[in-house]
């Protein structure tokens, strides 16, 4: 294969790019996965994120979960469980690659300028799929975006997702701020016993709520509890301070577990993640836009391309510890339209994964791993059939993609 010039680009080898390049490679496209770390998987790998939370009604989806073996991924190996998926669908994989910008002609994405250790390499495709999460080739393209919520821009907090080892038998273990409030101890429920610690000190200003989950191993749990608010996590330094302080903060995490969590007396730091787990960035405007009321509504839609998408709308308090809004907001199983994943005034070039267009209150559900599987599927599919068709994606009805993607 000619790597530098293919039928179906995809950049990011989280779920979105992944999926999007396993769509397309078995619909039969020639296929080039980029990514620039060292490992496919995205935020699941690199950052530890392992539960594969919200649901969708694609078998193409629950094949992939299944050859995972479930929702709680071992990002140890998930990376290797990614590339063998690709590899028989011929799908070629580039790591250690660095998507800079767009490469257009006139408003047409063509390819992509990126750089590796060997230099400047530019990359051209029929139809290039934007998986980098914070949307680099469409903003190098030109394509308007919204960041933060509305009244002020903040983003949600990012965080550090560790893992401890050396954990008891029966630990304690809750997933959510509701959890945290039903799970009564001694000294009172796990919410008021993580809030009153935040008040005395023993744990940072803004970690409200402490959440952990069983993984594959034994005596070990992964920890969602450090938070790191009014950052812009497209910034370089930013990025640095949040990194630095993230992990101070997981330290102080484990030490409050291990004096008042039954089963964490004996717990370590068994595993920090490469990078600090990122929730939103960039989200640019297509033809369509989702909204709150889509999701509270559970909207059914006629160009629907991931159908029955299901996730509590989930916004991390961008300012301040626990939920923007006291607790996670349940909405119904919704579409998300084709339009979604075409920007407005640019051919050649397809959005996937939480950059696609939606409100901040939205891309609060839409952003997680399973709904990213099917939005990157979609995306994949679409460009497959453009490519062979030699049509613009935005034209691609949204009838054949469920078609290649049931």
């Amino acid at each position: 294969m000619d790597k530098s010039r293919v039928d179906v680009l995809v950049a990011g080898g989280g779920p979105a790019g992944f999926a999007a390049a396993l769509a397309a490679g078995r619909a039969g496209a020639n296929t080039l996965l980029i990514e620039r770390s060292g490992r496919l998987g995205g935020m699941a790998t690199n950052a530890l994120v392992s539960p594969f939370l919200g649901m969708v009604n694609s078998q193409f989806v629950n094949d992939i979960l299944q050859y995972l073996g479930g929702r709680e991924v071992d990002p140890a190996r998930l990376d290797i469980d990614y590339a063998d998926l690709l590899v028989q669908e011929n799908v070629q994989i580039l790591l250690h690659t660095y998507a800079v910008r767009a490469i257009m002609d006139g408003d047409t994405v063509t390819g992509c300028t990126c750089y590796t250790n060997q230099g400047q390499l530019d990359l051209y495709a029929a139809v290039t799929i934007d998986a980098t999460g914070d949307g680099i080739i469409a903003h190098s393209a030109g394509v308007p975006f919204e960041q933060g919520r509305p009244e002020d821009g903040l983003t949600q907090p990012v965080s550090i997702m560790f893992r401890i080892g050396g954990v008891g038998p029966s630990p304690l273990l809750c997933g959510s701020e509701g959890a945290a409030a039903a799970l009564m101890l001694a000294k009172g429920s796990w919410e008021q016993i993580v809030e009153q610690g935040m008040r005395d000190g023993e744990l940072p200003k803004n970690v409200g709520v402490i959440r952990t989950y069983a993984t594959r191993r034994p005596s070990e749990v992964t920890v969602n509890a450090t938070q790191v608010n009014y950052i812009d996590p497209t910034s370089a330094a930013d990025l640095t301070k949040a990194e630095i302080e993230g992990r101070k903060q997981a330290y102080q995490v484990t030490e409050f577990l291990r004096k008042h969590a039954p089963g964490y007396k004996d717990c370590f730091i068994s595993e920090m993640p490469a990078v600090i787990g990122v929730r939103e960035t960039r989200r640019f405007l297509g033809c369509e836009y989702l909204t709150r009321s889509d999701l509270l509504e559970g909207r059914k839609r006629p160009d629907a391309v991931v159908q029955d998408a299901l996730f509590v709308i989930d916004i991390h308090n961008p300012d301040g510890p626990g939920q923007s809004e006291g607790s996670a907001v349940e909405c119904r199983p919704y579409d998300i339209p084709y339009g979604c994943l075409v920007p407005r005034e640019i051919d050649g070039l397809l959005l996937a994964g939480r950059c696609i267009s939606g409100s901040h209150d939205a891309h609060a559900s839409y952003r997680v791993m399973t709904i990213c599987l099917g939005i990157g599927a979609a995306a994949g599919a679409a460009g497959a059939i453009a490519s062979a068709q030699g049509i613009a994606a935005r034209l691609v009805s949204p009838e054949q993609i469920r078609k290649a993607i049931p």
